[in-house]
């Protein structure tokens, strides 16, 4: 076995929100491949035993790790010199690690998409409390949980994917929106409406339903559960998080790279052609 094969990886955590908690830090914590050494959050606790910083900067000030981008432009930028100096970049989403994504991919594959509707509906307030952040430019409001939406609907569709019409509800006095509706397209006929919201009462919606000219697939609960013409289908136990860092760990071992930056694309060009609705105030 190769000496870069036995090094543990280190891993500082931008952030350690919900998410953070509940599968990054038990993911990496699971797998001996991985160390984590240190993380930058707001605020100022960690579940488990590391240095905490108050911001990335100083973070990577006190311990050398390389910071994510935070714009298409830059992430391209680094991914061409990871490419120069052949080093690894992982740039991906949990979602495409959904236990049914693969199975859909392969069932769609041969078929011709008609359309898609996407819902992606939760309650901030559950999901983000108190996260002012999520509100202020970059933020991206409901785009933060809704492109998973997207990372899944790109990576199962057969070509490109792009914007067609988007429109943006945005409260009073915040930078980003709160719910979404954007018109996508393939350039092959498909179209898939999306609908984002972060105002859901009760139960959570994840649901992305697609008719081919060969039958109707409904991916539910975020990929967790694959229905075809209205009967379910068995799919693998939830892997997301532990499958994501089982990639990275590939990757870094063989050199490679996985930039997936079609979902943070439709993003971008959402927020280029959107018409933006103002309603009323969001207080958390």
């Amino acid at each position: 076995m190769k000496d870069a094969e036995l090094a543990t990886i280190r891993i500082g955590l931008v952030g350690l929100g919900k998410i953070a908690r509940e599968q990054h830090i038990p993911s990496l914590m699971g797998d001996p491949r991985f160390q984590l050494v240190a993380a930058a959050t707001t605020s100022g606790a960690s579940p488990v035993a590391i240095p905490v910083h108050a911001t990335l900067a100083e973070m990577i000030a006190a311990t050398p790790e390389k910071p994510p981008g935070v714009s298409v432009g830059e992430v391209e930028d680094i991914t061409g010199r990871a490419r120069e100096r052949h080093l690894s970049l992982f740039a991906s989403w949990h979602s495409r690690a959904a236990p049914a994504v693969q199975q859909t991919r392969a069932w769609i594959a041969g078929r011709r998409v008609r359309k898609a509707v996407v819902t992606w509906k939760e309650d901030v307030r559950i999901w983000h409390p108190g996260q002012s952040w999520i509100w202020q430019p970059g933020g991206l409001g409901a785009f933060d949980a809704g492109i998973n939406a997207l990372s899944i609907i790109t990576a199962v569709m057969p070509r490109p994917l792009f914007v067609t019409r988007a429109v943006l509800h945005v409260p009073v006095h915040r930078q980003a929106p709160i719910a979404a509706e954007l018109a996508l397209a393939d350039g092959a006929g498909a179209t898939i409406d999306v609908a984002l919201d972060f105002r859901q009462p009760g139960e959570a919606r994840w649901d992305i339903a697609i008719e081919t000219d060969a039958g109707q697939l409904e991916l539910r609960r975020g990929g967790a559960e694959l229905h075809i013409d209205g009967r379910p289908v068995a799919v693998p136990a939830s892997q997301e998080y532990p499958r994501l860092y089982e990639c990275f760990a590939g990757l870094i071992h063989a050199g490679g790279s996985d930039v997936d930056l079609a979902p943070l694309q439709l993003v971008a060009d959402a927020f280029l052609v959107a018409h933006r609705v103002e309603v009323e105030p969001f207080e958390d």
